[in-house]
């Protein structure tokens, strides 16, 4: 008999993964590793390759007029120069992703911030990679006196900064101007947010429990750091 496939649960993500009974690592790169699991179906074992990936976080900023913050950045995979928000990785060992968050918008931007919120977490591309991205909301800005640290090198060497309006920003996500996951995910989500007066906000260190769920069965990259 065929089991129904009409979902009768409660609508949010759960469940314990399923066994792997071997991993073979393909690529252990600089920041995320390919592995290929052989993975236990109830009715097949099957290969998936997997791109593990440290995880990241964005920083969707709004000034007092809000307008959110913009940074041009060239992108390699895709060939193109992509309006972002402020966002880094979180690989270094310890540091919780809020900190990370504050860090990597005063290094991109040259600015910190007053009030920090959680907008949203997500996945990347959960079909292919173990990227998980809580995106910050960041308010009360302050440039700092020195600007930003010109510390990077290639794609973080020249990175211009754009202001611009919520609403106009919300309409550039949906004529398709911008291509960027952070960008699109995160001004929808602040647009959102707004209209609701942010009371659905989470306070900036929220428990995250996909990036515990990633870290308790292993689906971060070899040597990753993490408290």
């Amino acid at each position: 008999m065929t089991p129904s496939e009409e979902w009768s649960g409660p609508v949010a993500d759960a469940g314990e993964p399923l066994p792997v009974e071997a991993r073979a690592s393909r690529f252990p790169g600089a920041i995320w590793e390919v592995v290929s699991d052989e993975v236990a179906f109830p009715s097949a074992t099957v290969r998936r390759d997997v791109v593990l990936h440290p995880g990241a976080v964005v920083v969707i900023a709004l000034d007092d007029d809000e307008r959110v913050l913009l940074i041009r950045q060239y992108r390699h995979p895709v060939g193109r120069y992509l309006f972002e928000p402020p966002a880094g990785l979180l690989d270094v060992a310890g540091e919780p992703p809020w900190q990370t968050a504050r860090r990597e918008l005063a290094e991109e931007a040259g600015y910190e911030a007053a009030e920090w919120w959680v907008l949203l977490d997500t996945y990347l591309s959960p079909g292919g990679t173990s990227e998980a991205i809580r995106i910050y909301l960041a308010r009360g800005l302050v440039e700092l006196p020195e600007g930003r640290q010109h510390t990077g090198e290639a794609e973080e060497a020249h990175l211009p900064r754009a202001w611009v309006d919520l609403d106009d920003a919300k309409d550039l996500v949906l004529a398709g101007a911008l291509g960027s996951p952070s960008a699109n995910l995160g001004i929808l989500a602040a647009w959102a947010g707004r209209a609701g007066d942010w009371s659905a906000l989470r306070p900036a260190d929220a428990p995250w429990p996909a990036r515990d769920h990633l870290i308790a069965t292993d689906r971060l990259p070899s040597g990753t750091g993490h408290p």
